[in-house]
């Protein structure tokens, strides 16, 4: 049997390779969820310096902004409109339609950050995938980033709803077998509204590469994800999303598919001071003919700060 390693990087198992990768993420989030300590000791003692001011006033800044919007949990799929600080990893494996399956090692998803009123960035760590036939390939996907703006949002003591645009950037760095090639540009609309313990968290994004309306490849795509979601006692939130992608051009041109993922999470449950933890898992199946998938299982871990 032949196995076709592309773009390789250094030799061990796949989730050391993934792990080397992340390495500087995780030691720069241990020094964010290190701050507050920090800052504590600092406030007693004002600095005149703007830039000192900024960091030592990161987390009681991030807690105000927080505090005015709902209190829900992230979905599994769903960007939500919220405005986060965490790290987050996702496992996903995949069987496409042709019964072909792909693992991938953390879902171009990463570090979340809210610097400052009423903005999020989100700085994606490539998903390492492993596509699982013959030839079999390796591979890291391209680097993502996502920059959220809240437009209104109420808490709930304040109506419990949300408005948010994102804009999302798909960088093509990956391998050769895994990248699009293109840089990708996503605008998107989200909102959310909750009503006591449930609550509808809903996206709607169009994807344009640097290429424009293209006929080849992976093309043009409009996106609408919806999660419908309940919380349970203080940690579950079981929920149930509708993914519905159409392809206007490309590979899949004038093709349309709605998975729906039933999933739940827990969380977010207290560790240490703001340091949490939430997890969940879930099954993304298609409901419509000639989907590009037969089956994503999810995992996905968080620790938000």
């Amino acid at each position: 049997m032949k196995i076709n390693i592309v773009n390789p990087v250094r030799s061990g198992a796949p989730w050391r390779r993934a792990a080397s990768g992340l390495l500087p993420v995780i030691t720069l989030l241990a020094v964010l969820v290190s701050l507050p300590s920090l800052a504590d000791d600092s406030l007693t003692n004002s600095s005149p310096n703007p830039v000192a001011n900024y960091f030592i006033n990161w987390f009681p800044r991030v807690t105000q902004i927080q505090s005015e919007q709902p209190r829900w949990v992230t979905p599994l799929v769903t960007v939500t409109p919220r405005l986060e600080e965490e790290f987050r990893y996702d496992q996903l494996w995949q069987t496409k339609e042709n019964h072909a399956s792909v693992d991938d090692y953390g879902y171009n998803k990463g570090l979340e950050l809210i610097p400052f009123d009423p903005v999020e960035i989100i700085i994606g760590v490539p998903g390492y995938e492993q596509q699982n036939r013959n030839p079999r390939q390796f591979g890291w996907a391209d680097e993502s980033f996502l920059v959220k703006y809240r437009i209104i949002a109420g808490n709930a003591d304040n109506g419990n709803y949300i408005l948010t645009a994102f804009m999302g950037l798909s960088v093509p760095s990956g391998s050769d077998s895994f990248s699009s090639e293109h840089y990708d540009f996503t605008p998107t609309i989200a909102g959310g509204k909750g009503w006591g313990n449930f609550d509808i968290q809903s996206t709607l994004g169009f994807s344009v590469p640097d290429n424009g309306f293209v006929h080849s490849g992976s093309g043009n795509s409009l996106a609408s994800n919806t999660t419908f979601q309940y919380r349970v006692d203080k940690f579950f939130w079981p929920e149930v999303e509708a993914n519905y992608t159409y392809w206007p051009s490309g590979e899949h041109e004038g093709l349309n598919q709605l998975l729906l993922t039933p999933g739940l999470m827990i969380g977010r449950i207290p560790i240490s001071g703001r340091v949490g933890i939430t997890f969940g898992l879930g099954c993304q199946f298609p409901v419509t003919d000639h989907a590009t998938v037969h089956r994503n299982v999810i995992f996905s871990g968080r620790i938000p700060f």
